[in-house]
């Protein structure tokens, strides 16, 4: 019997639900309008749209993934963050709603026709960088990766987005070879999870996603202790920071860049009340000794 769009999302969410996994019925939505080739306004507006055989077959296979716990960011190859669409591969960290709270930040306090200069220190797909340089058209960037695989994904995404010829891309550990004082934003989402978490997660995330990208160390503080007074060192006087943290290391992170000598050091809080982000800045030139 040929399925129509409404009995596809009906069985997809009931497949999903029985799988156990969270969120099935915005899951079986993105899998159906995927395998079909439709919008969420032609569920709603035309629910007994066919499908056609080759549909039908995408959507069992997308479903039998997802069961699998593969996930649906993968699945598509694609993924919202922020108002960009990125291209995602498993060579980069799935974007989640969470790091948005970094460009919030950063869209709040630099103004939009400014000639700033913007550095993202494990660039992964670009989310970050993308996502502020979409909305200042005056400023340019320069992401940062280890992982070349990672950087031909963000290549792939500035290029997608018109926003190439703002943006350059490096392969490098971390700062190592960039001048001091160049930058006037630095942003970071730094693998901070400790080694011997890793194997607690979700399946989504242990086994899909890249362990360089997830891995911090014994205490999960490995790359804040190098990042902290790199940040400092390449930021310009007056320059600012922000870096995602865990939900539990904001009197850590804190203490490491008050200790290279930031200033008015704060966390922000993501939407779902939890601590998320440490920003602050470097000294003006007028109180540096």
């Amino acid at each position: 019997m040929t399925l129509n769009l409404l009995q596809a999302w009906q069985g997809a969410k009931k497949r999903l639900e029985t799988a156990g996994l969270a969120g099935p019925v915005i899951d079986a939505r993105l899998l159906v309008e995927a395998a079909a080739c439709a919008t969420r306004a032609d569920i709603v507006g035309d629910p007994y749209r066919a499908l056609t055989p080759e549909q039908e077959a995408t959507l069992e296979d997308y479903l039998t993934r997802r069961e699998h716990r593969e996930p649906v960011s993968h699945i598509l190859g694609r993924k919202g963050f922020w108002k960009i669409m990125l291209n995602v591969t498993p060579d980069v960290l799935t974007p989640r709603p969470d790091t948005e709270t970094v460009v919030e930040w950063v869209l709040r306090d630099f103004p939009e026709h400014a000639p700033w200069s913007v550095l993202d220190l494990g660039v992964g797909s670009g989310a970050i960088l993308l996502s502020i340089l979409a909305e200042r058209p005056a400023a340019k960037g320069l992401g940062v990766d280890v992982s070349e695989e990672a950087l031909a994904v963000a290549r792939d995404n500035a290029a997608s987005l018109g926003l190439a010829g703002r943006v350059a891309l490096l392969r490098g550990d971390w700062t190592a070879g960039l001048g001091e004082a160049g930058f006037d934003l630095v942003v970071s989402n730094p693998p901070y999870i400790a080694s011997a978490v890793i194997e607690t997660l979700e399946p989504e995330v242990k086994d899909h996603e890249p362990r360089l990208a997830l891995e911090g160390g014994p205490d999960g503080l490995m790359h804040y202790r190098v990042l902290a007074p790199e940040i400092l060192r390449v930021l310009k006087p007056g320059g600012r920071f922000a870096v995602e943290i865990g939900y539990d290391q904001k009197d850590a992170v804190e203490a490491l860049f008050r200790e290279a000598g930031a200033q008015g050091v704060q966390t922000l809080r993501d939407l779902g009340d939890r601590d998320r982000v440490v920003a602050g800045a470097k000294k003006p030139l007028e109180l540096q000794a």
